[in-house]
């Protein structure tokens, strides 16, 4: 049986404005990202898993950090970081955007928010993008600002957040398209407002500047929610990889690239702009890729998944590795994330993995699982 260790909180691990109220509503289990809290489990992992698809949930989720640049050069500098052309990007909408080194591999995968022709947020993932941009400015005399802006989001996720929204903020809510965002009044305190969010539940992520009138929204929303059985929630591990919505940290990292990752629609080589590593990307597509991530089915029934664990096939050789898993209810077995390598990167693979000494058979098979 594994062994839980509690978290030393300090000032390094920040907590969030919502800590002391998620705790009070039993939080179980949190994970540090971005050197913040993040809750990990309120109780059972697939009760959460089943009421998260069926009603609403409120997730903290600020430790997803802003990265702010603004100034004259901000588009310039943005556009660096990304593979993906922003040249026509409007203002109101996020994108989608991996953001890639020198050598093509990936520092992060974040949303990157367009709030005015010199003003971006980059929502990330789990890495220290401010300290490579800083860089990237430094190094390109660039004119910008680069600050993490104090901004603390809270999701509402699930198919009855669109009820819970309305009835909050008004039926304008609803006109809100898939990753647009615009400005809505909660008791006379703007916020920004997206619709979008970490899970294919649907919902919205409230981007909070005003930490008091936010604390007033996290609670009004359990106030006013109780007819759609609102309840506290967090990015959910069986919703995520069904979904297939990779991690930056656990299913890639700085050693994998775009094409690696299921990346290529965000991978812009044929356009003039200007990026980071844009001539190793050409090179990588040019002589095509030696691995790429996969689902796996595993014929057991339960997982506990803290490091990579290789996946051979009958003679032994190792043709990928297991980066992220979990039982499925849906499909009552195990099923993950595995980056695996060529030539094995087709559904008819067959492996194995060890686990505690023993082994269990392993399916290839497309992401998304759902």
């Amino acid at each position: 049986m594994t062994k839980n260790y509690s978290i030393a909180k300090s000032r390094r691990l920040r907590s969030t404005p919502y800590t002391s109220r998620i705790e009070k509503q039993g939080v179980t289990a949190y994970t540090v990202y971005n050197h913040m809290l993040l809750p990990a489990a309120f109780g059972s992992v697939e009760d959460s898993y089943h009421h998260l698809k069926k009603d609403v949930q409120v997730w903290d989720v600020a430790a997803e950090r802003q990265v702010e640049i603004s100034g004259k050069d901000s588009a310039k500098l943005v556009q660096l970081m990304t593979c993906r052309d922003l040249s026509k990007s409007k203002v109101g909408r996020c994108y989608y955007c991996p953001i890639i080194d020198e050598n093509g591999n990936l520092v992060n995968d974040p949303v990157i928010l367009k709030l005015n022709d010199d003003r971006w947020w980059i929502s990330i993932a789990d890495s220290d993008v401010i300290f490579f941009a800083k860089g990237l400015a430094a190094g390109n005399n660039f004119d910008v600002k680069i600050t993490e802006p104090n901004v603390d989001i809270i999701a509402i996720q699930g198919p009855k957040s669109f009820n819970l929204m309305e009835k909050v903020f008004g039926k304008k809510i609803l006109d809100l398209k898939f990753f647009g965002f615009d400005y809505f009044d909660f008791k006379g305190i703007r916020h920004l407002i997206a619709r979008s969010g970490w899970s294919k539940q649907g919902g919205f992520e409230v981007y909070v500047e005003n930490t008091q009138s936010g604390l007033n929204l996290y609670d009004h929303l359990f106030e006013v929610g109780e007819e759609f059985n609102v309840k506290p929630g967090c990015p959910n591990l069986i919703e995520r990889i069904e979904s297939g919505l990779l991690s930056y940290g656990n299913d890639f990292d700085n050693n994998d690239n775009p094409f690696e990752c299921g990346f290529e629609k965000y991978v812009n080589l044929e356009s003039d702009i200007t990026f980071l590593g844009k001539d190793k990307l050409k090179m990588l597509k040019s002589n095509g890729i030696s691995k790429r991530l996969m689902g796996v089915q595993i014929d057991k029934e339960n997982i506990s998944l803290s490091s990579s664990v290789e996946i051979m096939n009958d003679n032994n050789d190792i043709i990928g590795d297991l980066r992220s898993a979990c039982y499925s209810p849906h499909f009552k077995k195990v099923i993950g994330i595995a980056m695996i390598n060529e030539p094995n990167c087709k559904t008819s693979t067959k492996g194995t993995i060890k686990i505690n000494d023993k082994s269990y058979s392993v399916s290839v098979c497309e992401l998304p699982f759902i």
